[in-house]
């Protein structure tokens, strides 16, 4: 058995196939961030899944990509994760999403640029032949712009800030605890403070229509673009722009107005990577 593994902060597709690329299940379990993730917590998400833990002893080979895998550290602490429960896997293959994103979107051979929009942002460059990763991101506290959790967290402090139109904002308090306490026992206290934050981009979606909402996601989506995209990429107007990501995907009707006027062209925009990622393994390393 062969586990295909696509991994966000937030959640973490997963797809067994056989030798010959045939699927035998698909679950989910919460994501697997090792930058913001203890060993235990790693363990205790995995374990509990029963198809994972039912057929752990069935995995020949592991291809994991995950958001917080693009250093060495976070990968050694889910290479010993992995290596803990998959006991018979002689083949466990560690990378960052970014490739999950490469893989299920672009074009072999053609140049794109390559870019996530999820609980977390990141965006490379795609030669034809390999990826080129220019900046190096430093996470949501610093980084993540128009990310699930960049939202979140503007959302927090204009509601704080009082900056949000009266009807909105009691709209917004009727829907989650904005009380002090709560929300800074999640962002100091409980592990995962980046998809704490994200889940507050729903409301955005869902009221995207409103003037307000409307300014935030434009205003995020144009720092995107701009920063990690236009500054980075010289050629960028040349090539096709991919997105991969719940916020890219539920917000590509303003994600395409921003990128045009930039002089932008979007290319594929998907939810979930997890479908092309399955398609490249049969190509490129199941029917080998």
């Amino acid at each position: 058995m062969i586990l295909v593994v696509d991994s966000g902060s937030t959640k973490t597709d997963w797809i067994a196939l056989t030798d010959d690329g045939k699927s035998l299940f698909q679950t989910q379990t919460l994501g697997l961030n090792p930058q913001v993730l203890s060993q235990e917590i790693l363990r205790e998400r995995i374990v509990n899944n029963f198809e994972l833990y039912k057929h752990r002893k069935d995995v020949k080979a592991l291809y994991f990509y995950g958001a917080g895998c693009g250093t060495e550290r976070p990968r050694v602490l889910m290479r010993s994760v992995f290596d803990e429960i998959f006991t018979k896997a002689t083949d466990i293959v560690l990378k960052e999403d970014t490739f999950a994103a490469l893989y299920a979107t672009a074009t072999e051979g053609e140049k794109s640029i390559v870019c996530i929009l999820g609980t977390g942002s990141n965006c490379s460059y795609f030669d034809g032949e390999k990826i080129i990763q220019k900046v190096v991101s430093l996470g949501y506290v610093v980084m993540d712009d128009a990310s699930g959790n960049y939202f979140g967290r503007q959302l927090i402090r204009d509601y704080k800030f009082g900056k949000i139109p009266a009807a909105l904002a009691q709209k917004f308090e009727s829907e989650y605890d904005l009380s002090s306490e709560n929300i800074k026992n999640h962002l100091y206290k409980n592990p995962n403070p980046n998809t704490y934050l994200a889940t507050f981009a729903r409301f955005i979606i869902e009221n995207k229509d409103e003037e307000y909402c409307q300014g935030v996601i434009k205003e995020g989506l144009s720092v995107f673009v701009e920063h990690q995209i236009v500054l980075q990429f010289p050629d960028a107007k040349d090539i096709p722009i991919h997105f991969v990501g719940s916020i890219g995907f539920y917000l590509q009707a303003e994600l395409k107005e921003v990128l045009n006027s930039f002089g932008l062209t979007a290319g594929k925009i998907l939810k979930r990577p997890i479908d092309g990622l399955v398609a490249h393994h049969k190509e490129h390393i199941l029917a080998k």
